[in-house]
């Protein structure tokens, strides 16, 4: 179990709220896939062809997504091989690892936003209506300003009924301004002035809103690409992170969405919201192994610090917490 016990002595280093957030964030992937894979090693001795055939099933019920798993058996059975592992027990572990492996694909670095030490730093948020794009812009803008800096908000969703309201009570409830404009307006319009609003202001962060109107496919990337020239035209090299807002309780219809997006925008991050409300959690592993984009924020329950930013290992603990505090 030596790398349960390098994980963790790795988590203990690291505070245990954000570890508490985590565990029990993931508990209904935890009771679902860790749950079944741990009914899996005690029911069979050997690790055999079977063995690696209901560990598939189990890995593409989690949503894992069927790429991501076959690259994961295959992983499996080469380290199997390589260590010479007969008994199913050492198998927890090494899935551990290799699910570590494949979040992180080689990159040992965490994948931390891309702030702006001397200047504005420009935040864009994309993505579908309905997953919690406001929320999320709300808790970050609340979390940036616990963290010191000063935060002004860009209300770009000016189609959708309420929007703009809505980003006004989070603006209230962490004490952040909202830059708007009458709904119906142009969003490149009130980028220009959230710009202006912000550089006169020595902001250190702008977080950006906008329209999520997947059924107009071709009229939102119109959309999006007028933003972000308006947004490049005055700052340029911004927006210095594009985060897409994915519903992790859709499962593989997040990763349809995140395949549009990444088609019509340059998307740096994932944040995948609602983790908490699925026993799917496996789709954080699809999306960075099929997509290739990192996922920076996991949303891991209702409050306003339930924002966190993504930790593998952190993640691999919350699935198998049970195990290794035993």
């Amino acid at each position: 179990m030596n790398f349960f016990k390098k994980l963790k002595e790795k988590i203990t280093q690291q505070t245990d709220a954000v570890t508490e957030k985590f565990k029990q964030g993931l508990s209904k992937t935890r009771d679902s896939f860790a749950g079944r894979v741990n009914d899996l090693i005690a029911r069979y001795r050997k690790v055999d062809e079977e063995f690696f055939e209901e560990l598939e099933e189990i890995l593409i019920a989690a949503d894992v997504g069927v790429t991501t798993v076959m690259d994961l058996i295959d992983e499996l059975k080469m380290e199997v091989k390589r260590r010479n592992i007969q008994e199913t027990k050492e198998m927890q572990a090494v899935i551990s690892e290799k699910l570590v492996d494949i979040y992180k694909g080689g990159d040992d670095k965490p994948a931390t936003l891309n702030m702006q030490e001397n200047g504005l730093t420009v935040i864009l948020f994309v993505g579908v209506n309905g997953v919690g794009k406001t929320t999320t812009i709300g808790k970050l803008a609340h979390k940036l300003k616990s963290e010191g800096k000063t935060v002004l908000l860009a209300a770009g969703d000016t189609f959708r009924a309420g929007a703009i309201e809505q980003l006004e009570v989070w603006g209230e409830r962490v004490g952040v301004e909202v830059i708007k404009q009458s709904a119906g307006s142009d969003p490149a319009a009130v980028m220009y002035d959230a710009i202006q609003a912000a550089k006169a202001r020595n902001v250190d962060v702008l977080l950006c809103d906008t329209a999520g109107r997947l059924q107009n496919k071709v009229n939102l990337m119109k959309e999006l690409e007028k933003v972000k020239r308006v947004i490049e035209r005055e700052i340029p090299g911004a927006p210095h992170e594009v985060l897409l807002v994915l519903d992790a309780t859709t499962g593989q219809n997040a990763m349809s969405q995140a395949k549009i997006f990444k088609e019509a925008t340059n998307v740096t991050g994932i944040v995948l919201t609602k983790l908490d409300g699925t026993a799917k959690g496996g789709i954080v592993l699809a999306i960075r192994n099929e997509l290739n984009i990192p996922v920076k924020f996991v949303g891991l329950g209702e409050k306003m610090d339930d924002l966190q930013a993504f930790d593998p290992e952190q993640y691999v603990y919350g699935l198998f917490a049970d195990l290794l505090e035993e």
